[in-house]
């Protein structure tokens, strides 16, 4: 069963691995989202989330730090479902949706982060990709 832990450490930090690199090759469009959504200092905030992203997302991956990785992967995703996809503002029912489906899966990926901190913290004999 071993296999099945990797894999889905493959398949959960893949996803935010893609993510960090958006953050930075389509920094300037993240960055105009992030002022129509009032993010504050909305380039800085698009640069530090990349970060996040990306060591949250090789931290699992690898499994240096995972609980730090994990935590900040859950640091990104809970406050960005309320901050980014707030669907009760939106007035269109497309767009209400589509949000709403962004929101659920933000805040759903959230707490994994969270149950996969808890496991990597209580849990000593894990197999890791590349530390053996």
């Amino acid at each position: 069963m071993e296999i099945l832990f990797i894999i889905g450490r493959v398949l959960f930090a893949f996803l935010f691995l893609g993510s960090a690199f958006g953050h930075f090759a389509q920094r300037e469009a993240m960055t105009g989202y992030a002022k129509y959504k009032n993010v504050p200092a909305a380039g800085l905030s698009v640069v530090v989330t990349g970060i996040m992203l990306l060591a949250g997302g090789l931290s699992i991956l690898i499994g240096v730090y995972p609980v730090i990785g994990s935590l900040l992967l859950a640091a990104f995703l809970i406050p960005t479902a309320f901050i980014m996809h707030n669907f009760w503002s939106e007035t269109d029912a497309q767009a209400k949706q589509n949000t709403m489906i962004s929101f659920n899966k933000d805040l759903s990926l959230g707490g994994a982060a969270l149950i996969l901190a808890y496991f990597f913290a209580n849990t000593s004999d894990l197999p890791f990709i590349l530390l053996g």
